[in-house]
């Protein structure tokens, strides 16, 4: 496995690629190990995402896990920038228990990129597994322009 860290306004993000994909992204600083051109590449998106100069992610991904967490990382990686959507609403895409869905974003193994931070409850804000919870998921959603709907 390969490692690189890159501070943003969220914190300093951790990234792992592995076999050619990037695999996590955690907070907190990693030892930098085997630099890759993916590596790279996924460094630079964070920091145009940062700099508000990146709406989509464009890196190959690898979700291990069930099929169920798969899929659900699918479905919230469509959700557009600044856009967001309800547990409910994925919930009745894949059909499944709107819970499962809510328990898959808090195992998404790579927040930030595969964006669980526009997922929302049906009465509205929910938790947010990166560090710094609810604040960094309502950071995440103010600097989309999607926080219009926590006022």
């Amino acid at each position: 496995m390969k490692h690189c860290s890159v501070v943003t306004q969220f914190g300093t993000l951790s990234l792992t690629e592995q076999t050619g994909a990037i695999t996590r992204l955690s907070w907190g600083s990693a030892d930098t190990e085997g630099r890759s051109d993916l590596l790279d590449r996924a460094a630079d998106q964070l920091r145009a995402f940062d700099a508000s100069q990146l709406t989509q992610f464009d890196l190959p991904l690898y979700v291990a896990g069930s099929d169920v967490l798969r899929a659900v990382c699918a479905e919230i990686s469509a959700i557009p920038f600044g856009e967001t959507c309800t547990y409910g609403d994925i919930a009745k895409k894949l059909g499944i228990p709107a819970q499962v869905v809510g328990q898959a974003c808090g195992q998404n193994p790579i927040p930030v990129i595969i964006p669980c931070h526009r997922v929302m409850g049906a009465k509205g804000l929910t938790g947010y597994s990166g560090a710094g919870g609810i604040e960094t998921k309502i950071a995440l959603l103010r600097h989309e322009g999607a926080a219009a709907l926590l006022i």
